[in-house]
């Protein structure tokens, strides 16, 4: 099913409102509190014709390639409007007053059909916040498992969540716990600042060699996890935000796991955005792609952004884990009686007991995010993803090609510009980095591509130097239509 929208260039927004929309909008804001409101009706036009015309179009617009923001299908935005209409709470499990709780786990059920992923392996699933609330998940579930093993080890038992992080390193014998990785999302050391491991604790084990920071260095990972007093959590970044380029492939990603389970060592997969390369066909046009998310399902954890590659609405993040029991013993609840009583219900759904969602992550109260994932799953299916994210590679390696032979632009990273050129575009998922040949036009080149106000493209650093990064995510991707205004653009800014 194509899921793409027809339009031509003129239906398309500006991506983002001229600076005298912004001034102008920021101006009618209220400076104060009223007294006396003005009532909804004067509200709402209030909002409509005031403030509407000073935000950007991310979402609505197929030609943001900023951050990872893909957009919200008709299905999902239909959805999200009962939503906001029902208000739900999606906290407890209360069987006998709404199916809320049935349809997260419905659509988290769903959620691992698409991407091949065995439903009743991963009994710890549920909806979060986005892909930095999951990554805070899982390195909570990773720090209470392998602090309980460290101690099983030692014929103690203990727990993090009961007993504090130095009584149990304490009763464990560790004294460390650290994070290995390569090539971190900062949303990473956020996570594991948030969960008491300190900042300082995410070490780089990747390839010395400049091209190949993203793989692990197989040897240096098993130095760090043997380890004395210490125990490791071992996160693989699955699409590198600068370069969409994957840590692993099948091989790596069981070697990975072999050292795990022979240290004790949690394995969480990031897949913010890498995770949907689960639906692409097995062919050779894909091939480095699927070797790239090959073997997720040997991971104790996994992050997932639905609010990127699934498009759906804000805020939506997926959170996967194998072990049910060790998020319960994190995230349990307790001591609010009027919040457990349903709890202990056994109703099923698909044959499989539904845990309260306040005792599997961190909120209490929580939107109804799983229904515009159900309706968008239910409305396009397997097929309509797949479809969707292969137009999305398309453009992008329309991108990268156009870039790679152009006078004024270089391909980043560089190792694409040595690899042969099949070998070169077979690596490109959805994100596209370059850098302006001209050292003067780079300092100033995503400034330039965003002041037109038709397209929207993100800066970041690449090697010491200014870069820039095209991120394919929009389920409107149009390739023929996008990639003509993307070519004309970049002639535009490059004189």
């Amino acid at each position: 099913m194509n899921t793409s929208k027809q339009t031509t260039p003129g239906d398309l927004h500006h991506v983002l409102p001229s600076a005298d929309a912004i001034e102008s909008a920021r101006s009618k804001l209220l400076k104060d509190l009223p007294d006396v409101g003005i009532g909804a009706e004067k509200t709402n036009a209030h909002l409509q014709a005031d403030l509407v015309p000073g935000l950007n179009r991310a979402s609505e617009s197929p030609s943001y390639y900023g951050f990872v923001i893909g957009g919200a299908t008709p299905a999902a935005s239909f959805a999200d409007e009962i939503v906001t209409k029902t208000d739900q709470n999606v906290h407890v499990h209360l069987p006998k007053e709404t199916i809320s709780t049935d349809v997260e786990d419905r659509a988290l059920t769903m959620v691992c059909q698409l991407l091949d992923l065995a439903p009743d392996n991963w009994t710890h699933r549920i909806f979060t916040t986005g892909a930095t609330a999951s990554n805070i998940l899982g390195l909570a579930c990773g720090r209470e498992f392998v602090v309980e093993e460290a101690a099983r080890r030692r014929s103690q038992r203990i727990s993090v969540a009961e007993h504090g992080i130095p009584q149990a390193m304490k009763a464990a014998g560790l004294d460390r716990i650290q994070v290995l990785t390569t090539v971190p999302h900062s949303s990473l050391r956020k996570a594991a600042a948030v969960v008491g491991l300190g900042r300082q604790c995410v070490v780089e084990v990747g390839c010395y060699s400049e091209s190949e920071t993203h793989r692990f260095d197989m040897h240096a990972l098993e130095l760090r996890l043997s380890e004395p007093s210490s125990a490791s959590i071992v996160v693989v970044s699955c699409a590198e935000v600068n370069t969409g380029l994957f840590a692993t492939d099948f091989a790596a990603l069981q070697q990975i796991r072999q050292l795990c389970t022979k240290y004790g060592a949690w394995l969480h997969v990031d897949a913010a955005f890498g995770l949907l390369a689960r639906v692409l066909p097995q062919t050779e046009e894909y091939h480095l792609l699927n070797e790239g998310v090959a073997g997720l399902e040997l991971a104790d954890s996994i992050t997932g952004d639905a609010h990127k590659l699934l498009n759906v609405p804000y805020d939506c993040g997926i959170f996967l884990s194998k072990h049910l029991e060790v998020g319960l013993g994190v995230f349990h609840n307790p001591n609010a009686a009027y919040l457990n009583t349903a709890s202990t219900e056994t109703t099923t759904s698909a044959d499989r007991t539904i845990p309260s969602p306040l005792n599997m992550g961190l909120e209490n109260s929580r939107r109804f995010r799983a229904l515009p994932v159900y309706a968008t799953l239910t409305a396009y299916g397997r097929e309509g993803y797949r479809e969707m994210l292969e137009r999305q590679i398309r453009l992008s390696r329309g991108i990268a090609n156009f870039i790679s032979e152009s006078e004024h632009y270089d391909l980043l990273p560089e190792a694409h510009r040595k690899t042969t050129t099949d070998v070169r575009f077979r690596q490109i998922y959805i994100v596209v980095l370059f850098r302006a040949r001209g050292d003067e036009l780079n300092k100033v080149l995503v400034q330039r591509i965003n002041a037109t106000r038709k397209l929207y493209i993100s800066g970041t650093q690449w090697n010491g130097k200014p870069a820039a990064r095209f991120a394919v995510a929009n389920w409107q991707v149009n390739v023929e239509r996008d990639l003509k205004l993307i070519k004309e653009v970049l002639l535009e800014v490059s004189h």
